[in-house]
């Protein structure tokens, strides 16, 4: 741990007390959580973020919307809206958030709401789509709505087991939190992880008896698109380009993209790009095209030119046992 932030230990000790006395008033019922009759899937993680719950969320569109009418509830982190609102062809970035935005683009045969008030949000989902199934986006702490099944995510290079609670670390709360979970899902592993490699992380998590680990790897696209245009990364090599990212961990974004001479510039995750900062990409632009994060693509597209602005999409992909994650989904769902 960085020198300076062992010396905020003691306001870590208060923090990781606050959330324990939390989560032992909603766990002996002084607080009260309601239960819906609907399956609820919850997606989240301890940490403050950057453990790919989007990636994670979409494998779980793609999974169930096939068979069951699916609704993803988020809170909108970031947008300039309150309340509840269910997405429809007004939306956009600014008044569902980038990632509820980016559901709803891609998935247009489910439903898309935001709110802060998760059990508000649920009941107007129930009353205005009637959902077979909802995915609660990052909510593992909203502890209001008892969901009933819990995937809990944690980064291969950031493990909870080797965190801290704020201010100190990044965890939101302390790692005991993790027996809630039904699954853990262990992201961002290299893609040749080997099984020894993976017994020593599920050594390190200490998992439950009952609780299942699994491992995933972000698979890029093999193109760049834009609103009207694709690019094989084949032939990507030769041009010049800029690559943006206002995300947690942009690093692995930028490896995979980035030549000697590309301009890489990085934001604070869930970035509101300025005026000026429009203005001086669009002039960049002139000259380069611009690639991004398909999260900050929902942010940009419309205040760059169409024809130069490009994003790569991501997915997450099971090392293996991709079957056996399938299925305890299915089971539950059904």
């Amino acid at each position: 741990m960085h020198f300076l932030r062992k010396l905020l230990l003691p306001f870590s000790l208060l923090y990781w007390l606050i959330t324990f006395v939390r989560n032992a008033f909603y766990n002996h019922g002084i607080f009260k959580s309601y239960i819906f009759p609907v399956p609820v899937i919850v997606v989240g993680n301890l940490s403050t973020g950057g453990t790919g719950k989007t990636p994670q969320t979409e494998y779980l569109i793609r999974l169930l919307s096939s068979r069951f009418k699916v609704a993803v509830l988020s809170r909108g982190y970031k947008r300039k809206s309150k309340g509840f609102i269910l997405a429809n062809s007004s939306s956009n970035a600014s008044t569902l958030g980038d990632e509820p935005y980016q559901f709803y683009s891609k998935f247009p045969n489910i439903h898309v709401a935001v709110d802060a008030n998760r059990k508000n949000g649920i009941e107007q989902l129930l009353l205005l789509s009637a959902p077979q199934v909802i995915l609660l986006d990052d909510a593992y702490q909203h502890r209001r709505v008892k969901a009933g099944l819990y995937i809990l995510l944690t980064a291969y290079g950031d493990l909870y087991a080797n965190d801290f609670i704020l201010p100190a670390g990044n965890l939101r709360e302390g790692r005991g939190g993790a027996k809630r979970a039904a699954i853990i899902v262990v992201t961002k592993c290299p893609p040749n992880l080997s099984a020894e490699q993976q017994n020593q992380i599920i050594n390190k998590l200490k998992p439950l008896k009952g609780q299942k680990v699994y491992f995933t790897a972000i698979a890029y696209d093999d193109a760049i698109h834009s609103e009207t245009d694709s690019i094989s990364l084949i032939t990507l090599d030769d041009t010049p380009k800029i690559l943006v990212a206002g995300i947690a961990k942009p690093k692995p974004f930028f490896d995979h993209l980035a030549e000697s001479d590309d301009n890489c510039m990085a934001y604070p995750d869930h970035h509101d790009f300025t005026e000026g900062e429009l203005a001086e990409l669009d002039k960049l632009s002139e000259t380069k095209i611009i690639i991004t994060t398909e999260k900050d693509y929902m942010r940009l597209k419309g205040k760059l030119p169409a024809d130069r602005l490009y994003y790569l999409p991501i997915k997450s992909e099971f090392i293996d046992e991709a079957d056996d994650f399938n299925n305890t989904i299915l089971d539950y769902v059904e």
